[in-house]
């Protein structure tokens, strides 16, 4: 068998890593019943206008598929973190809001985050991960032009 080529070895350990990553931090968001991708859900409809995104540009913004995200949000319809809303214009359009629970939740995550992302982090020194995230974002924006991430 042939040796893997660097671009294959990167995206291997670039999966193996947020595997870990995300191992380390999901403990202290579950204490507040959440999971990273609802995080990344609810912080996504935080910063947009009015807490509101169509299903598609939010499943867009988290990297799921449209069925991906709208899995995800059932449950968190029921725990009132998110809902549903219709369109004015065009009632084909679905439409997600944050609400108030939701970002009442996603701000008492974001301490427990912080503090999960910190140690897990902490042997990379901060200019060390202002460059990664640098990179990181090259890489994003190489493959599918968005804009600042976060």
């Amino acid at each position: 068998m042939q040796a893997l080529s660097a671009p294959i070895r990167l995206l291997m350990a670039l999966s193996l890593a947020q595997t870990q990553l995300l191992k380390r931090v999901e403990g202290g968001l579950s204490l507040h019943g959440i999971s990273f991708s609802e995080f990344l859900v609810m912080y996504r409809l935080s910063r947009a206008p009015e807490l509101t995104l169509r299903r598609v540009e939010l499943a867009q913004g988290v990297g799921l598929t449209a069925s991906g995200v709208t899995r995800l949000l059932l449950p968190m319809e029921k725990n009132h973190l998110v809902e549903k809303q219709q369109n004015a214009r065009d009632a084909r359009v679905s439409l997600v809001k944050l609400t108030e629970t939701g970002a009442r939740v996603l701000e008492e995550a974001l301490g427990s985050l912080t503090l999960g992302a910190e140690e897990a982090l902490q042997d990379m020194a901060a200019t060390e991960q202002t460059q990664l995230l640098d990179l990181l974002e090259k890489l994003l924006h190489a493959s599918q032009p968005m804009g600042k991430l976060f």
